[in-house]
């Protein structure tokens, strides 16, 4: 039977001692465990962020896997998959891993989705810059308090773009386009703007950024 290193990851201590998502990941990695038989060993439990590649917790899982010649077993892709050093770190280390949302993934899947999520901080990032630059230009005093409010405002509008597309999304996947590519394809056919303006298209990197945050939601 196949052995397995259960990884969970929360985000904030009071999640990790709330028990809030944890337990959620807890019982999908149980059940995936019981429905394919494969043997659950000791689990590791991490608070941290998803945007750092340190994490000790991680890597203690990761020793463990080679001395069990044990997979890694997550319950959400998303856990290990914002991070492309970390990604690297994970290849380099020669362990398998398996994800209960996403059986099928495999590092190279991982490494791809590394690379979307960096993209979009990245994207936030330089929007966030420009729309300081034009402030300052404004003559606009802005503080560290003015930045975070500016961020703040950035990351609402965008949330509230993915919600005004959630039922187009839910739409299209309905009509068959369950791809990235597929949706990406879809949405510039049917001319339906992006987030960036009416002058840009949809590529396949937004489009996974647009996914990401419609699950966030």
């Amino acid at each position: 039977m196949q052995k397995a290193i259960p990884y969970y990851r929360v985000s904030t201590p009071r999640q990790g001692e709330s028990g809030l998502g944890l337990e959620a990941q807890q019982k999908a990695v149980r059940d995936y465990a019981a429905k394919f038989n494969i043997i659950l060993l000791q689990e590791y439990i991490e608070i941290e962020s998803g945007k750092k590649s340190n994490r000790p917790v991680l890597l203690d899982a990761l020793d463990e896997c080679k001395k069990q010649k044990a997979v890694l077993l997550i319950a959400k892709l998303d856990r290990l998959s914002r991070n492309v050093a970390f990604i690297a770190k994970l290849m380099e280390a020669s362990i398998d891993f398996l994800a209960v949302d996403n059986p099928h993934a495999n590092k190279l899947m991982l490494h791809i989705m590394a690379a979307f999520a960096e993209h979009e901080r990245e994207q936030i990032s330089k929007r966030t810059k420009a729309a300081l630059a034009s402030a300052k230009y404004r003559g606009v005093q802005l503080g560290m308090n003015g930045r975070n409010i500016l961020s703040k405002k950035n990351k609402e509008l965008a949330n509230g773009f993915a919600l005004k597309m959630q039922p187009v999304i839910a739409e299209l996947k309905e009509e068959g386009y369950l791809s990235i590519r597929a949706l990406t394809e879809a949405l510039n056919n049917r001319n339906i703007q992006p987030y960036t303006g009416s002058k840009a298209r949809w590529h396949t990197h937004s489009v996974y950024a647009l996914l990401k945050r419609i699950e966030n939601l």
